[in-house]
């Protein structure tokens, strides 16, 4: 074996231990809540026929969506709500590894369950304020002003034409004047032919 294979051996067992103790400081520090006193005689079974949601707390509205669970399938029991409308179970993927289902949709088996108390719900990290300029910018009062009304047309004159009788004038000047002109331009037009020969 020579020095670099030697180099890499040393390498891979410092880095082990060192993720050996990483796991082990996290599990003994992780602050993880004890565990809920389970008898592993009593269990619950879906029966609802689709999945039921698993959630951290005994409300729809307080506590989130932790998990899941299909129809069939089984979990510990641990408690009841006082007004046994939900079930504790373990559910080891939620925080503290509990989780509450709707009482209606599982069946209990095994035996009693003890009333356990709802955990606290989590406390927002920001308290929703208002911004009272921003407020005042959006509120504004209309002014109030008439209405605007309704004012009528003039009312509606026709007018009247009457009839003027002018006097006709004879179509033989005009006439006269166009057939003379026509007469002029064919005596020019028969004089350029004969200049031109």
């Amino acid at each position: 074996m020579n020095v670099y294979e030697m180099n890499r051996l040393w390498f891979k067992l410092f880095l082990g231990a060192l993720l050996a103790a990483g796991l082990f400081t996290g599990d003994v520090f992780s602050g993880k809540p004890a565990r809920a006193y389970q008898d592993p005689s009593i269990y619950i079974t879906v029966t609802y026929s689709e999945p039921i949601n698993v959630r951290g707390g005994p409300n729809t509205a307080d506590y989130p969506i932790v998990g899941r669970l299909s129809p069939g399938d089984t979990a510990p029991a641990l408690g009841t709500s006082p007004k046994r409308e939900w079930v504790q179970i373990a559910y080891p993927s939620a925080p503290g590894g509990v989780g509450w289902v709707y009482a209606i949709y599982v069946t209990v088996t095994g035996g009693e369950l003890r009333v356990v108390e709802s955990p606290s719900t989590a406390t927002p990290e920001v308290t929703a304020t208002i911004d009272p300029t921003l407020v005042a910018a959006f509120n504004f009062q209309p002014t109030a002003t008439r209405l605007p009304t309704f004012t009528p047309p003039p009312p509606l004159t026709v007018p009247q034409f009457t009839e003027v009788s002018t006097p006709r004038r004879s179509m033989v000047a005009p006439g006269l004047f166009v057939v003379s002109l026509i007469l002029l331009g064919t005596i020019g037009f028969i004089t350029s032919i004969i200049l031109r020969k």
